[in-house]
């Protein structure tokens, strides 16, 4: 929800602060008094292309700031997530500053932003019709998911969008598995050496390293036989063993006149003389492995030397040898088994495809459904917003394959006609600005639960119309505030005593400077300008007793 709007040096405007509140707010005032300048602040603090001429004369830049209510589980959050931001508060301050150069900058919560961001985060925040329509509705990649949450199908759009995805998932594992095919078939006498090679040489996983293990030992092998006949004779000599086994012995002849004295000492000469014997066992069989190696270093190395050679030839480590004879063997197996392994992949692909067909179709007719309902409920809108000739129709056009996607096989889009007998075309190709608001009205209090932005935006949404039908303007403009912040530009009376907020914003000489003021009005005050409208610029008693009627009548 908007909060509030603060502007500096825009067009007439030099200092104006606004605070919006919950439900119906109201702009009023006289023909060219500004409220379009506070539409071009707001748009301009919501990303809109900014321009040098909306700086005010003699002032160095123009700034807009819009201050928004977020939710805890906001969409927006996501979003400012996604770009590095945090909204870290239940505030969020969207920020443009203008130079009297034309160049812009952006800020969100006072960090520098880029104006696409901007311009993001200000679409999920206001939707605007009026002067500058940019999205919404006018924008027809906007429809399908506009039909669809009208619909209210979540669960059946999850079945279709996993559909394409695995759809998509199989198609590319076939591609790949034929463009592997047609490579090998390309390098299959180079594969077929390969595989011979690596075949004949047989690398194991860890072999390298051992072998160079082996190598160090081979090449040392006098002074490592030396060192272990030499560890061996001290540990089964007299220093050794024996001298641990001497040292027990006696002590163990006057143990029964030390009592427990002298355990702790026996305990570590017996373990003493278990880790003496392991360690002569171990030292044994270094001595026999080492004397028993059949192989000679000319071999080691040898073998050594070709594992590393291949290695290199193949640009790989020689511990993945094994794996590249794995990958290579498999591409054969592509050319050898007959063609049965894309076989396997294309029926695989074929039966993804029909569910995804499958999930397409019934989307299709929950989207033909909706179209129906959606079409209906617009239709009854619009004669009490005096568009009784203007026709409603939701278009569903099957695409080719080529188009298909995870939205579906068809595209949704909105189509209008204002007058008997004209084709259905473009919602933006509705000419009159107040008939397009008005049609976008209708549309709007239809689509009411399924409207994303919390903020919606009409400027004169009552352009060239009046008594009833001004009052059904109103009306549903009261409906759509139940559920969210409305914001109308009007010069209707009957849609301004709906107001439940309201600014009169007005055009007054400062010295030789022409200014553009905002008030908030209290009841009596707009009581007033209620009088106004309903009677021009001389304010009658009869068109204060009837403002005061229209009045009592909203909160009735």
């Amino acid at each position: 929800m908007l909060l509030g709007l603060a502007i500096r040096d825009l067009v007439l405007i030099d200092r104006l602060d606004l605070l919006f509140g919950p439900g119906l707010c109201v702009l009023s005032g006289e023909t060219g008094a500004g409220k379009s300048i506070l539409l071009d602040a707001l748009g301009l603090a919501l990303g809109l292309r900014a321009e040098s001429g909306l700086v005010r004369a003699g002032a160095a830049q123009a700034v807009a700031t819009a201050e928004f209510a977020l939710t805890a589980r906001d969409p927006v959050r996501a979003v400012l997530a996604e770009a590095g931001l945090e909204a870290g508060s239940d505030r969020l301050v969207l920020r443009r500053v203008v130079g009297a150069d034309g160049r812009s900058r952006a800020f969100i919560d006072d960090q520098p932003a880029s104006v696409g961001l901007l311009s993001r985060i200000g679409d999920m925040l206001v939707e605007v019709h009026g002067q500058f329509d940019r999205h919404g509705l006018l924008d027809p990649a906007t429809h399908g998911e506009t039909l669809d949450a009208f619909g209210n199908y979540p669960d059946t759009l999850a079945a279709l969008r996993n559909a394409w995805q695995a759809w998509r998932a199989a198609a590319a594992t076939r591609a790949e598995a034929e463009a592997a095919q047609a490579k090998a078939r390309a390098e299959e006498a180079w594969l077929r050496h390969v595989r011979d090679e690596i075949a004949a040489l047989d690398p194991k996983p860890g072999e390298e390293s051992e072998l160079a293990q082996q190598r160090a030992i081979m090449g040392n092998r006098e002074r490592i036989a030396e060192a272990l006949n030499t560890a061996f004779a001290a540990l089964s000599g007299e220093g050794g063993e024996r001298a641990i086994h001497a040292a027990s012995r006696a002590l163990e002849k006057i143990r029964d006149k030390t009592g427990a004295r002298l355990d702790a000492a026996l305990a570590a000469l017996e373990r003493a003389a278990i880790e003496t014997a392991e360690a002569t066992a171990q030292l044994e069989s270094a001595s026999r492995d080492l004397g028993g190696d059949a192989r000679s270093l000319e071999a080691v190395e040898e073998r050594l030397f070709a594992l590393r050679g291949l290695g290199r030839k193949h640009n790989v480590p020689v511990d993945a040898l094994a794996d590249l004879g794995a990958d290579v063997a498999a591409k054969l197996a592509l050319i050898e088994d007959g063609g049965e392994t894309l076989a396997k992949l294309q029926r695989a692909e074929a039966d993804a495809k029909k569910t995804y067909r499958a999930a397409a179709d019934t989307i299709s007719a929950k989207r033909k459904a909706a179209a129906q309902s959606l079409d209906k409920a617009v239709m009854k809108e619009l004669p009490p917003l005096k568009l009784e000739a203007a026709r409603f129709a939701t278009a569903l056009t099957l695409l080719d394959e080529a188009e298909w996607s995870e939205h579906g096989a068809e595209r949704v889009r909105f189509e209008v006609a204002t007058n008997k007998g004209a084709p259905l075309g473009p919602l933006a190709k509705i000419l009159s600005g107040g008939e397009l608001s008005r049609f976008m009205l209708a549309i709007k209090v239809v689509l009411a639960r399924a409207m994303p932005a919390a903020t919606l935006v009409f400027d004169e949404v009552d352009s060239g119309i009046g008594g009833a039908t001004a009052a059904s303007v109103g009306d549903r403009l009261r409906r759509l505030a139940e559920d969210r912040q409305i914001l109308v530009v009007t010069h209707s009376p009957q849609v301004a005593a709906l107001g439940q907020d309201h600014w009169r914003v007005e055009k007054s000489r400062r010295g030789s400077a022409t200014i553009t003021t905002a008030q908030r009005l209290d009841a009596e005050a707009r009581r007033e300008e209620i009088a106004r409208m309903l009677s021009g610029s001389a304010v009658t008693a009869a068109a204060r007793a009837a403002a005061e009627s229209l009045m009592a009548a909203t909160r009735a």
